[in-house]
């Protein structure tokens, strides 16, 4: 810490930052600022009272950084699902129509072309200001950005001018976090009320059953998009590595012929033009930037060996994530589907039963095995998961296999695919690692399917 250094002292759900307020004076610290009534002093030095202390960090970090979001437009996604696909085709876009665009979210933080490594989705807010800061420095004019419903409940995004604020979908997750669907949903509002001001819009998911709470928070114009929405996809045709429609808009209709296969990417792809239709992009830039895009990393990306079958790897670790995968590769298989999947430890135990029901209507043979299993008992999340798969009647060894080793649960299912089946790998995506107890684990389902793949060869 250097003198000078303001040291924000926040309450956890495991420590109190107040406690390390002495530490933090005796390293140059010359003031403290927290939520406690009644302290003027604290260690020697003034104590600032703010109630939502992570707020105000925010809100000062970007004002020590120069308020970069003033001068830059930035878009924030936020969603259960698609929020990395979303991103990217807004990036495509906006680069497509000649504005720099920075790009931070899952999958990593990426300016001026350099990608850095994204412990959060969303980050704390003094790390957001620098990230801000750097953006604007490199040249970028726009940044698009996605918000985590934790985010948005620890204030990391305080301190950032949005002129465009998004939401995708909501389905169950986070539950570990939020409790329920209502503190959930409640979190991802919060969002909502950021996006105000001259210019600033919000973009929705009309035909998500809770679309009419989103629209009832924007403070500006609100453009929708999906089946009911302003922005709107006709005559649908999936193919194996793309997916052609007639993208109708406020701003005129146009072909898109889309490089990501499945419908799912479709409403992503809607999402991300009515955006970047918001923000005044002709709509002839918006059809080509949605088709330059070639992938996103973990996001129904393709594995190929020269196999005569697919292997696709996805990210989706949800309910409706699996069933937005499952029917889009249902769409593009004419053999069976086999998918291998599990579900993460020390996280919303409720939703396991769910995707294991889901995989089981879904799929003609599913292969449960560990996600990131964390602290818990890897048998445990996989028994949790076969509830999901007996419900519908599914019997193990014979509709079913349970294969703790997530390495070979994909050789298994691989091994078993013939000519024209699709093996689909989930949860994991583009990660490069297992957590299992404290210790992160290297292993890329991408690498691990590659690999059986050529020795299959």
């Amino acid at each position: 810490m250097c003198r000078g250094a303001l040291f924000v002292a926040v309450r956890g759900a495991h420590a109190d930052g107040h406690d390390h307020a002495e530490k933090a004076v005796k390293a140059g610290a010359t003031a403290i600022l927290g939520d406690r009534e009644g302290i003027k002093e604290l260690h020697g030095v003034p104590y600032v009272r703010f109630a939502t202390p992570r707020r105000a960090a925010g809100i000062i970090a970007h004002a020590l950084s120069g308020n970069p979001t003033r001068d830059m437009t930035v878009i924030g996604i936020t969603g259960t699902n698609g929020k990395s696909s979303t991103a990217y085709l807004t990036q495509a876009v906006l680069q497509q129509a000649g504005h720099p665009t920075a790009n931070f979210g899952t999958l990593g933080y990426e300016i001026a072309g350099a990608m850095h490594n994204a412990p959060h989705t969303t980050p704390f807010g003094e790390e957001l200001a620098l990230l801000f800061m750097q953006a604007r420095d490199a040249g970028h004019t726009h940044v698009v950005m996605e918000v985590s419903s934790h985010a948005l409940d620890q204030d990391r995004v305080a301190g950032i001018h949005f002129t465009a604020g998004a939401f995708t979908n909501l389905s169950q997750d986070h539950l570990d976090y939020h409790q329920d669907m209502e503190h959930y949903l409640r979190a991802k509002l919060r969002f909502f009320e950021l996006v105000e001001g001259a210019g600033c819009f919000t973009v929705v998911n009309a035909d998500d059953p809770v679309a009419p709470h989103f629209v009832d928070a924007s403070r500006g114009r609100c453009i929708t998009f999906g089946n009911a929405g302003d922005c709107r996809a006709a005559h649908i045709r999936p193919e194996v590595a793309s997916t052609r429609f007639t993208l109708h808009t406020p701003w005129g209709s146009t072909p898109v012929t889309l490089r990501l296969a499945g419908r799912h990417n479709v409403w992503n792809a809607l999402c991300a033009a009515a955006i970047t239709g918001g923000l005044g992009i002709p709509l002839d830039a918006i059809a080509e930037g949605l088709g330059a895009l070639t992938r996103v990393p973990g996001r129904f990306e393709a594995v190929d060996a020269g196999q005569d079958f697919h292997v696709i790897v996805d990210y989706a670790h949800t309910e409706d994530g699996l069933r937005n995968v499952l029917e889009a590769a249902r769409a593009l298989c004419r053999g069976r589907i086999i998918t291998v999947f599990g579900c993460g430890g020390d996280r919303d135990k409720g939703k396991r039963p769910k995707m294991g029901a889901t995989a089981a209507r879904l799929s003609d043979f599913c292969v449960v095995t560990s996600d990131n299993p964390r602290t818990e008992d890897p048998h445990r999340i996989l028994l949790d998961i076969e509830v999901g798969l007996q419900r519908e009647g599914k019997r193990k060894n014979e509709d079913y296999l349970v294969i703790e080793s997530r390495e070979e649960a994909i050789r298994a299912a691989i091994g078993m695919a013939r000519a024209g089946d699709l093996v689909m790998i989930a949860g994991k995506g583009h990660e490069t690692y297992q957590i299992a107890g404290d210790q992160r684990i290297p292993f890329d389902d991408r690498e691990a399917a590659r690999a059986i793949l050529t020795e299959r060869r």
